[in-house]
């Protein structure tokens, strides 16, 4: 397949696209009505009237979830190691 010329509009910008497949296409969308939504609650909830201000805010905000999702997944996967390493010093010591 391939490539898709897209549209996408955010913040009442149209901004054309390539994308590689329909998959794509989709997450782009979506990622798109996600930010238009947080926009619109931003300039809804405080008195920011600079689109540009309103656009740093929702980066901090998706950015920040994608860096605190990452903290969580090494704090789990250190988690998981640490028991396997338990585990792994109790059979040890049982088989001695």
């Amino acid at each position: 397949m391939g490539k898709l010329k897209i549209n996408i509009v955010i913040a009442g910008r149209t901004y054309p696209l390539i994308v590689n497949n329909t998959k794509e296409e989709e997450g782009m969308r979506k990622a798109a009505t996600a930010i238009n939504k947080l926009i619109s609650i931003y300039e809804q909830n405080y008195a920011v009237s600079d689109k540009q201000d309103v656009l740093a805010m929702c980066a901090l905000q998706f950015a920040s979830k994608v860096e605190i999702s990452a903290l969580e997944k090494d704090s789990t996967d250190r988690e998981v190691v640490d028991k396997i390493k338990e585990l792994t010093n109790l059979v040890n010591s049982q088989l001695e």
